[in-house]
């Protein structure tokens, strides 16, 4: 590998890992930006956009459904890797505030299709080291060779099936994403098959036939809707949260960020909210979310990273818990009572 070879990969490398990037339909833009793609970043800000989308300077508005104080309106996909590598700041948010803030998931549409050839990624094979490489700055299992074994051609299918379980229950729906996520980057399973929507569904406690009903109709309209709410919130990439106070005030975070930063949004706008001093006991843990990777874990427990996994493990050996190791790191579950 020559110099200018070896430098252009470790660009490719810097910019691919704070945020994803939405693919753009517009055969223009294609034309104009042939430098961008879903996966690349800007190395100097950190997060992914599409220059000619500018973010709309209007007030977001979000009506809240209940008389929780604050509301987190989050951009994301199921496929998208930045968003999966805040999964444990914003556990440690529904843990912290939960009982002051209400999150609404929405889907972005991050991969349309593969009808595009930029930044060294034209085919679903070039994304499989970069998911590993990826993994490794998020210190989040994710194993790239699902790209290579079992490709996704799109992360619509995936997003449209949220869609159909959120029409069924906002905590269910929830499950169901987690569950999607976890099976394409710890699984190597392609969500976009109904077989594996199926399973996270049943897994998840939905209504099967009613999710697949909607998941045939009625659920395209709501995706199609997140999509058109992206655009007037001018989004440009994922992950993007705005935080929406009830004093009118807002602020947004883009990319992923530290946890401090998300908590800093929301003191910012509402100063009262409260903290919940919640317990770090495993036990107590895994009674709020059934699953952890060791990155999790220590945000949430507080223990020092490099402890977390032999004290995941010790409990996988007393018959407490299960571990599903990857390439790339593991996933530690509550195990089922007999």
């Amino acid at each position: 590998m020559n110099i200018k070879k070896l430098y252009i990969y470790l660009m490719f490398l810097i910019v691919s890992s704070n945020s994803c990037q939405l693919q753009s339909n517009s055969t223009k833009m294609k034309e104009n930006q042939s430098n961008k793609n879903p996966l690349l970043c800007e190395p100097q800000s950190g997060i992914c956009e599409i220059p000619s989308d500018k973010v709309n300077k209007t007030k977001a508005v979000s009506k809240k459904e209940n008389n929780r104080q604050l509301k987190i309106l989050y951009f994301t996909d199921p496929i998208c890797s930045s968003c999966w590598g805040i999964e444990p700041q914003l556990r440690k948010l529904k843990l912290e505030y939960g009982e002051e803030i209400e999150i609404e998931y929405r889907m972005g549409g991050l991969l349309p299709d593969w009808s595009y050839n930029s930044g060294g990624i034209s085919k679903p094979s070039d994304v499989a080291h970069h998911w590993d490489e990826v993994s490794i700055h998020y210190d989040m299992p994710i194993d790239g060779d699902v790209w290579l074994e079992d490709p996704l051609d799109s992360s619509y299918p995936p997003s449209i099936a949220y869609k159909a379980a959120q029409m069924q229950n906002q905590y269910k729906a929830d499950l169901f994403l987690r569950e999607i996520r976890e099976m394409v980057f710890l699984k190597k399973l392609n969500i976009t098959k109904w077989e594996h929507l199926e399973t996270a569904a049943k897994i998840s406690g939905l209504n099967v036939k009613e999710f697949k009903s909607d998941y045939e109709n009625k659920a395209k309209e709501e995706f199609y809707q997140d999509l058109a709410i992206a655009k007037q919130y001018g989004v440009r990439g994922f992950p993007t949260i705005f935080f929406l106070g009830d004093n009118g005030h807002q602020q947004m975070v883009y990319g992923s960020k530290p946890y401090v930063h998300y908590e800093n949004a929301m003191q910012n706008i509402q100063t009262n909210i409260s903290k919940n001093n919640y317990a770090k006991n495993w036990e107590f843990l895994f009674t709020k979310f059934k699953s952890y990777t060791a990155k999790e874990f220590s945000e949430l427990s507080g223990k020092n990273r490099n402890e977390v996994e032999g004290f995941l493990d010790d409990l996988v050996q007393k018959g407490k818990l299960e571990k599903l190791s990857t390439k790339n790191g593991a996933l530690w579950t509550l195990k089922a009572s007999n």
